[in-house]
This record gives structure tokens, C-alpha cells and sequence, in this order.
């Protein structure tokens, strides 16, 4: 017997895996209103185009719920959850693939409820086409209207109307899903399946440079530093030019490593620890750019929110923001406009209830590296959390970076409004305002590492002050320390040599959140050390705790 290399099992299942890969993949949602139809089309198009296996559909025929008129209800096929059968709805996004000769798919089934927007939004992230489902019965509805304002928010260019239930109009159920229909004459377009087969593929984010939010360093010996993370955008090989932020550092990548090795290049969506020529600071949340393209960077922007809480969107509240690998606090600082869903109108509105989409001007505690969302969907989206319960209660795109001079100004009235009189400002609530407590770094005769720590800090989002002048002494030094530690600021001393009491009496008006770099003859020699150790220290000092609520008074 004469065995064939070309023909061998193993030779037949590599060309089947380099075939599949090259297939192209269309990632699609589904959306519209409550009982339009949505998973049973989905369940039909699986069905119809042969992507169940037997034991699936026996189950699903066997099943005591049906709600269909036929010995099948399709819409069991993605609804799984025992209360998305009970009641008859989609309750969470349901992930289903399947493959035909032509292209691959991931569909996201995602619930028409009001209840659910949330759950809309989330499939619809990652979605390059939207079928709109629109029952031919009923018209469009409230949901469907915000379905799709959604679905163009996040930047889905191809968008599908789908004109479902026409077996109540005297047409069947299957007519135009996978097979053409011929009761159908007027129509001559696409089925559902040929047009999600043959619609061109939309291009990635236009965006090509190079973006790596950091995820974690990695560190398992002396030996190898390296920065862990899933490539934004842009592709990256060993050698090239980047750029670390915040610290505005350049350096060069020594080389890309894997669980499989190290690579030549990575690319856009790619999980990859990169090393680098020089041991620069990074941690979670910094990033690493393309030098001649640098991202926004920015603590006040301008983006399209669609709120997802009961309770309302409120101007001036802190919640938290998830950017990228980054989290920090965020508020609102101005609502532009909230959208009518209805008409598309632009609103004027103080808050955003539940399930509403707006326009809105914020500003986080530290700076954000940021793109609009249209041209990378990454680094230009982020969620906001609120704080106390860890819920999700708005997502959001950015548009654009804002100025201070840009933020829209605030009523005539609003001193009159406030109702607040005669409450001092307490202490724990400027702690509260700028994330922090106040602290103090001694660095005697050295004020250039100051200026530099203070730049340092100041990028990070801290409120900190460099006191180097060497008027600033004796009586003059403990009104400046009192002054700074009232309002909230981290210190940083380069001045004269202080006396051991001096630092002493400085020690106890900070609480003893205080660091002498200029004692530390191992930090006096060593610049990055004494850096870290600042940072350290600074990042001690954040504030976690909600201000203490402020009784006002009540006329």
C-alpha cells in the first residue's frame, strides 16, 4: 500500500485550518423592538441554512414551551435561559456561529426590551452589521428607532432593514431567509443570507497608529521586564520608535513575546508582551504610541452617552470611568443635548434618565489618551461605573477633547440655587474633590528633580506644589505648609536644609503622610529610584472614600 503525503489525514486538516482562516469573518447583531421576531429569524437562518446539529433541534421539538404556529419554535434556538422560554423574550445577547461556503459568522442576538437597552448596546459593540428588524404588523416602534440610533453610534456602517412577521400577511414565515421566495414578484433584492454573504466587509478603525494600553507587567525574574496588553490599533515591530504616556518617554522595542516565542510583528487585536530597550516606569494603564502620532491627552472631553441606569445621569457627580486599562474618577460637567428618539431631535437637558442618549461635556480625575471614536473604537469608548455599587451605568464614545475655555458656563443663578449657605467646605471634601490627601516630599537642594516630580505628579492628575525658594523659611514655611496641607496638596520641599524639628513639626501637620527623599542616602544617588519612590507615595495617598454627605439647610 502506497500512502500519499499530499492526500494524508494530517496534510487534508492543515489545508481545511488555512482555508478556514482565510475565510472571511461579518460579525453581526440583531436588534428593533420587543416581539419583532428577532431570534426566531435567527433561529430560522441557522435552521434554514443547515447550522444545527440534529440533537440541538430534536431538543428543541421536544421542548413544552412553543410559541410558534409550526412543530418548531426557532426563536428556542439562541433563547437558552429558562426565563428568556418562560416569558417568551430575549433577556440576555446570545453569541451564535455559523459558516456557509462564502463567510464566516458571529451573530448577537441582543433583547428588543427596554429593560435590556444595556444588553443591546453591549452586543452591538463589536457588530459590522445591524439587522434592524421591523415588525410588518406594527411599523417602527420607539424601540426600533432607538435600536438604530444606537447601532450608528457605535459606528456600524452597514445596516439591514428586515421586515419581519409577513406570514401574518398572507406570506410565509421562511420567505426571502435563505431560500428565494416565489409569492414574492415585487421583490427582486437579496435573501437575508445572500446579502449577509456578499455585503462588502467594512474596514477596520481608520486609525493606523500605533496604540497599546498596558495591561500588567510582567516580571517573573531579574532577568525579563515586559508590558502586557492587547494591541489598539496599528502594528508594531522589534525596533521600532514609541512613546510611553503619560511620562512622555521615547524608546524602542527590543522584541515582541508570546506563548509561542517571540514574533517579527503584531498587529492590531493581538495579545503580546512587548519589551523595551530601557527600563522607563509603566504600570496598568499607561500606553504606549506611535511618536508621530500621538493620541489626545486630556482630562475634559466630549462624547455621546447612552445611559443604562434607573437612576439618572447627575451633573457634578463622581463616578468612576473604565478607558482603556485605565480607571479613574470621572464627572459631568455639561449636557449638550439629549437626542428624541422619536424625531431626532436635540433636547436641552440637566440629566439623562435611563435608556436615554445625549451629548455631554466630562472631566476625569487624571488625563485619558484618547482618540475619537470614529477613528478607533478602542481607545475613543469607555463605560461609566458608579462607585458604590459597581454597576454599569452608562457607555459612552468619545467625540472630541475639550478646553477649559470650551466648557459651557453654568446659570446665572446657580449661587442662588445652590442652598448651601453658611456650610463651610470641609477638609475631606477637597481631599474628595482632588482623589487624594495632602502629603509632603522633602528634597532638600534638589530642585531640579522637583520641577520634574512636580510635572511628573501634576500629569498623573495630582494637585501638587513645589516650594524652592529659599525666602520660604522659618515662620514663612509653616504658613506656606499650612496653607498647601488646607488645601489639599501634596508638597514638594527644595529648599534650605531643614533642622530635625522643623521636619518634625512638619511630620505631624500631614498626619505623618510624609516622605524624606533627602534622608535616604541610597534615593539622594539613585534619580529613578527616588522617582518611584515618590510615585509609591503619592499613589498612597489617594482618597477611596466618598466625601461625607453635607446637611443643608432647608428654609
Amino acid at each position: 500500500m502506497i500512502s500519499s503525503v499530499k492526500n494524508s489525514p494530517h496534510s487534508v486538516f492543515s489545508d481545511f485550518l488555512v482555508q478556514d482562516l482565510n475565510t472571511e469573518l461579518l460579525r453581526f447583531t440583531t436588534a428593533g423592538s420587543v416581539d419583532d421576531g428577532k431570534s426566531t429569524l435567527i433561529g430560522r437562518l441557522l435552521h434554514d441554512s443547515k447550522a444545527v446539529y440534529e440533537d440541538q433541534l430534536a431538543s428543541v421539538k421536544k421542548s413544552r414551551i412553543n410559541r410558534s404556529t409550526g412543530p418548531v419554535d426557532f426563536s428556542l434556538l439562541t433563547d437558552g435561559l429558562r426565563a428568556e422560554r418562560e416569558q417568551g423574550i430575549t433577556i440576555d445577547v446570545a453569541y451564535r456561529y455559523f459558516a456557509t461556503a462564502r463567510r464566516k459568522f458571529i451573530i448577537a442576538d441582543t433583547p428588543g426590551h427596554e429593560q435590556y437597552t444595556r444588553n443591546m448596546a453591549t452586543g452591538a459593540s463589536t457588530a459590522d452589521l445591524a439587522v434592524i428588524l421591523i415588525d410588518g404588523t406594527k411599523g417602527l416602534l420607539p424601540q426600533t428607532r432607538r435600536h438604530a440610533f444606537i447601532a450608528s453610534l457605535l459606528g456600524i456602517s452597514n445596516v439591514l432593514a428586515a421586515v419581519n412577521k409577513m406570514d401574518l400577511a398572507e406570506y410565509r414565515e421562511d420567505d426571502n431567509v435563505v431560500d428565494r421566495s416565489n409569492r414574492m414578484p415585487w421583490y427582486d433584492g437579496p435573501t437575508l443570507l445572500e446579502h449577509l454573504e456578499t455585503v462588502p466587509l467594512p474596514e477596520k478603525d481608520s486609525l493606523q497608529a500605533f496604540r497599546f494600553p498596558v495591561q500588567t507587567v510582567i516580571r517573573p525574574d531579574a532577568t525579563f521586564r515586559g508590558f502586557a496588553g492587547r494591541i489598539a490599533s496599528g502594528a508594531i515591530h522589534p525596533g521600532d520608535s514609541v512613546v510611553a504616556l503619560p511620562s512622555g518617554r521615547k524608546t524602542r522595542v527590543r522584541s515582541i513575546v508570546t506563548y509561542d516565542g517571540e514574533l517579527p510583528q503584531a498587529s492590531s487585536s493581538m495579545s503580546v508582551t512587548l519589551q523595551l530597550d530601557e527600563e522607563i516606569d509603566l504600570s496598568r494603564g499607561d500606553m504606549l504610541v506611535s511618536p508621530g502620532h500621538l493620541p489626545k491627552v486630556s482630562r475634559k472631553f466630549h462624547a455621546k452617552v447612552v445611559w443604562l441606569h434607573g437612576k439618572s445621569l447627575e451633573l457634578g457627580r463622581t463616578y468612576l470611568v473604565k478607558h482603556t486599562a485605565r480607571q479613574t474618577k470621572i464627572r459631568a460637567l455639561h449636557i449638550r443635548h439629549r437626542v428624541d428618539i422619536s424625531t431626532l431631535a436635540e433636547d436641552p437637558a440637566t440629566r439623562l434618565e435611563m435608556n436615554e442618549i445625549g451629548s455631554v461635556e466630562f472631566e476625569t480625575h487624571v488625563p485619558l489618551f484618547f482618540d475619537p471614536y470614529s477613528s478607533n473604537r478602542t481607545t475613543g469608548s469607555f463605560i461609566l461605573i458608579d462607585a458604590a455599587t459597581n454597576a454599569t451605568v452608562g457607555a459612552g464614545m468619545i467625540q472630541e477633547d475639550v478646553t477649559a475655555t470650551e466648557i459651557a458656563g453654568e446659570p446665572e443663578n446657580e449661587f442662588a440655587a445652590s442652598a448651601v449657605d453658611e456650610i463651610p467646605v470641609a477638609p475631606e471634601e477637597r481631599y474628595a474633590r482632588h482623589g487624594h490627601f495632602p502629603g509632603v516630599v522633602l528634597l532638600e537642594g534638589r530642585a531640579a528633580l522637583a520641577e520634574r516630580l512636580e510635572r511628573f505628579l501634576f500629569d498623573l492628575g495630582f494637585e501638587v506644589l513645589n516650594l524652592t525658594r529659599p525666602e520660604l523659611s522659618g515662620d514663612a514655611l509653616d504658613l506656606a505648609i499650612r496653607v498647601a496641607r488646607s488645601a489639599g496638596f501634596i508638597v514638594l520641599y527644595s529648599g534650605d536644609s531643614l533642622t530635625g524639628e522643623t521636619k518634625h513639626r512638619i511630620a505631624l501637620q500631614f498626619d505623618n503622610r510624609f516622605l524624606d527623599i533627602a534622608a535616604a542616602p541610597e534615593l539622594r544617588l539613585d534619580k529613578e529610584q527616588a522617582v518611584r519612590h515618590v510615585r509609591a507615595f503619592a499613589q498612597s495617598l489617594k482618597f477611596v472614600d466618598e466625601p461625607p454627605k453635607i446637611q443643608q439647610k432647608v428654609n
